[in-house]
């Protein structure tokens, strides 16, 4: 609210590097990734684990699944 008093309209709007920090960096974690992955093809959770004991990060299979999806996203058009 302060902003809005001090700034107006558009001290309404986010500034930059505000809210949530990605879990998973595509450039960082792309590659180690599609490695674990290419591991165990059959299970994700397998993927995962591999990928967690390697990077030292943790992600929900929730995003686990959202980020490889993106990387073999089809693009043909």
């Amino acid at each position: 609210m302060d902003r809005f008093i001090s700034e107006g309209i558009e001290g309404r709007e986010n500034r930059l590097g505000q809210g949530a920090k990605p879990i998973i960096s595509r450039e960082a974690d792309k590659e180690t990734i599609r490695k674990a992955s290419e591991a165990d093809r059959q299970s994700v959770k397998a993927a995962k684990a591999a990928w967690e004991a390697s990077s030292d990060k943790t992600a929900s299979d929730e995003t686990f699944r959202r980020f490889l999806s993106a990387l073999v996203q089809n693009i043909d058009v």
